[in-house]
Parts: C-alpha cells; structure tokens; sequence
C-alpha cells in the first residue's frame, strides 16, 4: 500500500514538472501552428486581420498559390538549395569527421576553431558572404583577378545563375561544422575491437568502411541527415539577408516567398498557405525518418 501511494505521489510530481513544458509548447508552439492553419482557409488581408468577421474561402489560398509561377519557382528553389547544401556539408563533414576521429597533436583545438563558423549568429554569416561576393570590392573577386581567372569583377549575388550557389557556399560553410560534430561522435561510438578484429580476420580499410563503419554510423547519418534537410529547408534569414529572394525570384525558397505575401503584400491567407506547404513537406520528411529508424530497431 505505501508502495503504490508512494507511485502515485511521484506519478503526480512527475505531472506538476511536465505541466509548465506542455503550457509552453502549446502556447508558443501548438497555437500559432494551429491559427496559421485557421488562417490559411480564409480571407486574411490588412483590412480584416483584426476583425473577426472573416470569409471561409476553403483551398482558394491554396489554389491561388499553385497557380503562382513565383511559388513554384519558391518551392523548387527551395530543393534545388537544400539538396545542394546536403551534398556539400554532409561529404565535407563526412571527411572532416573520419580526419579527427584520430587522435592526433592539436586535434580538439582545430575542431574547436572549426566549429566558430557554426556558433556565428547566422545573420552575421550572410552579411560577411554578402561583402565577400560583392562586385565591388569583394574578396573573391580580387583573389580571382589576382590569379588571373576573370578579368573583371563579377557580380555573384546580381546574377541568377550564381546567386543560388553563393547561399549554397554559405550555408555549407556553416553545416559543415555541424554535420562533423554530429558524426564525430557517432564515428567514436563504434566499439574499436571491432576493427582489430576484422584486422586479424585479414580485412582491408574498404571493407572496414563499408562493412563496419557505414552499417554501425547509419542511425547516425540518418539523424544528421534529416536535421540538416530540416534545417536547411526552412531557411530564412540566410536567403533574406544575402539576396532578399533576387535577382528576379532567382533564389525565392519557401519562407521568403510566405513572408512577402503577409508582410509585404498583406495577404496573410496566402502567406498562410505557403508557410503550411513548407510545413507539410517538413512533416512528411519526419515521417520517413521515423519509419527508418522504427524498421532499423526491429532488425
């Protein structure tokens, strides 16, 4: 009897610690999801957003914005950036992380220098980048001039051939970082006996690579993988700062698209809409990420 009252009493405990997370989440978090998606369905403009008396206009904000060229330019922008940034930071973090898996003189203190681009508040990464490829005065065009490749200066973030791959090379710059400390650690995770005794056994680095180190990180690199794809899609700030979604919608994503509806336009049901799409297209990754990994535990 004073087992279970004494269960019960830390059951009620538990509750009273859980109790001011859930309020917030369902206050800062649940809420503004839940009225984005109310406010999706109907006629949201500047002259009826504070009014309650709005028109339920059903899928029209949807339907309006698939029919928006500048959308569909938003949502394969969007990809187009996040697979690019994918490629580079994962292969690039990848080697970094097999590099300082070994131990070696001053390898924790370059690591931690690395690790600074990651740290910078991302505004002031987008703002160095800016002044880095600027046309005038920037730094990569003087160390291209210099050495000769172009003969005068290029204007990267004015083009739309190479406004996207200068926020591709920024974003990277800052991924890198993070992919290497994620898969830093599942790397040291790994149980070294295993690789003496595939040693013994006569076992080449390939096939230690692909037969014990791919298999053993792949929870690993399914998490970096869907933190960065999460990460990166919803990008925001970074795209905003640099190229303000220009020249010409060249490197319009998602989130710039929405935030010029309801901030610039002040059609906050369309801006809704396309804040909604990004959430579903965010929600299905997760979904695929937790079926992975479920089918991988019951292995």
């Amino acid at each position: 009897m004073q087992s279970n009252k004494r269960e019960k009493r830390e059951q009620i405990l538990g509750y009273f610690f859980i109790v001011p997370a859930v309020i917030y989440m369902l206050t800062f978090i649940g809420y503004p999801i839940a009225y984005n998606w109310m406010i999706s369905f109907q006629d949201v403009t500047a002259k009826t957003l504070g009014s309650a008396a709005r028109d339920f206009v059903g899928f029209d904000n949807y339907k309006l914005i698939f029919m928006d060229l500048t959308f569909r330019k938003a949502l394969l922008h969007t990809f187009v950036y996040t697979v690019g940034c994918l490629i580079i930071q994962f292969s690039l973090g990848f080697l970094f992380a097999m590099f300082f898996a070994k131990k070696f003189t001053l390898s924790k203190a370059i690591r931690g220098f690395i690790v600074i681009s990651w740290m910078l508040p991302v505004t002031v990464t987008a703002l160095v980048f800016k002044f880095m490829f600027a046309e005038s005065n920037g730094i990569i065009n003087a160390i291209l001039m210099n050495l000769h490749i172009i003969e005068q200066p290029i204007g990267w973030l004015l083009q739309g051939n190479t406004a996207m791959l200068g926020l591709i090379i920024a974003n990277s710059w800052v991924g890198i970082p993070f992919n290497m400390l994620l898969l830093t650690t599942g790397l040291n995770n790994i149980p070294g006996d295993i690789y003496e005794a595939a040693s013994i056994d006569g076992a080449s680095g390939t096939q230690k690579f692909f037969k014990i180190t791919i298999p053993l990180l792949k929870p690993t690199i399914m998490s970096v993988l869907v933190l960065g794809f999460v990460l990166t899609f919803k990008v925001f700030d970074l795209v905003y700062v640099m190229t303000g979604g220009g020249p010409v919608d060249a490197t319009e994503v998602l989130s710039t698209y929405s935030y010029k509806l309801s901030f610039q336009l002040f059609h906050f049901g369309e801006g809704a809409a396309a804040a909604n799409v990004l959430f579903v297209c965010l929600f299905l990754v997760a979904l695929v990420y937790l079926k992975t990994i479920s089918k991988d535990e019951v292995i």
